[in-house]
């Protein structure tokens, strides 16, 4: 009896510290630099969140530039950062290849914004790099899974967006993204919906290293290529490694976009194994007859495959996992 009374005092103190421990973590908090806010910085903010947390945690950033380099770890999963505004909620850092100077990879070191935890979202924000025309300086580097930016600006030259992480899937939804050379580039599973890709000079606008055994690569779907005042000679893209895949439907491109659509890696045969399409391109860039014979005009039965919840779905992944995350919903 005094055995199993000992035995009722111990759960009743482990629920108590749970509990106790429970009511500590925040679930919403505010970002301010004026300090009228939980917290005067992001990253101070995403310290302060629970590791991997039984449910979503929701920072608000208000209005303001927050010059910071902010990384998102893989415990602080089911996170949220919500400014208020694309042109009023501004993260910058900025970082470049050589000013990092950690030899041939420094590249992957630049980022202003670092995501690897899962089930990550941005709304109404910018993510830039303002280090200028100075050669590779990332503005956003995505790795974790079911990743969603809503309504953000992504600004910067060379490799402006790193959509990274084999198997990774990543959807952002009615946004602007903006570069020079490869400036959306990478190997993750990407759907662009809806958004404004704007070339700032003459060069590629995707990059991709989508692995072999993935069925999609980047995806845009009825976004608008766009270019700044004297850009006129830009390729839809060229392949960063073997089986590249990227994919236009119901874009409208403008006349930067050269005839040949697309380009091959300098010196490489991954022309052999990239798979480069669209499917009803629209606008002065649309010359397909024109494309590079390596590259595919989609039948309207083949287009029907590229839905979000298709290429979302976990047999178009190479890690395992059972979900059906379509955040087109």
């Amino acid at each position: 009896m005094v055995f199993v009374k000992k035995i009722m005092l111990l759960c009743v103190a482990v629920c108590g510290l749970w509990a106790s421990s429970n009511a500590d973590v925040k679930y919403e908090m505010t970002v301010a630099k004026d300090g009228s806010g939980d917290y005067t910085t992001i990253q101070e903010a995403i310290n302060a969140t629970k590791a991997f947390p039984d449910k979503p945690i929701l920072i608000h950033i208000k209005k303001g530039v927050y010059k910071e380099k902010v990384r998102v770890y893989s415990w602080n999963n089911k996170l949220t950062l919500k400014g208020e505004g694309a042109k009023e909620t501004i993260i910058t850092y900025d970082d470049y290849f050589d000013k990092i100077g950690l030899g041939r990879n420094s590249t992957f070191h630049t980022y202003t914004l670092k995501v690897e935890g899962n089930d990550f979202t941005a709304e109404d924000l910018t993510i830039a790099n303002t280090a200028g025309p100075v050669g590779q300086a990332v503005a956003l580097h995505v790795e974790g899974d079911r990743c969603q930016f809503r309504n953000c600006r992504i600004l910067g030259h060379q490799d402006t967006l790193y959509a990274a992480g084999e198997g990774s899937r990543q959807y952002y939804k009615n946004c602007f993204v903006e570069g020079t050379t490869d400036f959306i580039f990478g190997e993750a599973i990407a759907i662009f919906d809806g958004c404004t890709i704007n070339s700032k000079s003459d060069s590629y606008v995707t990059a991709a290293s989508t692995a072999e055994i993935q069925p999609f690569g980047y995806v845009f779907l009825n976004c608008t290529l766009t270019a700044d005042e004297g850009v006129s000679k830009c390729f839809l893209g060229r392949p960063w490694r073997d089986y590249a895949k990227v994919v236009y439907l119901n874009c409208h491109l403008g006349d930067h976009i050269l005839p040949q659509g697309w380009s091959n890696w300098s010196k490489t045969k991954r022309d052999q194994t990239a798979y480069y399409a669209e499917y009803q391109s629209e606008g002065p860039g649309a010359r397909v007859s024109s494309r590079v014979g390596w590259s595919h005009q989609l039948s309207k039965k083949q287009a029907k495959a590229y839905t979000i919840a298709h290429i979302f779905n976990t047999s178009s992944r190479s890690n395992s996992g059972a979900d059906n995350w379509n955040p087109g919903e």
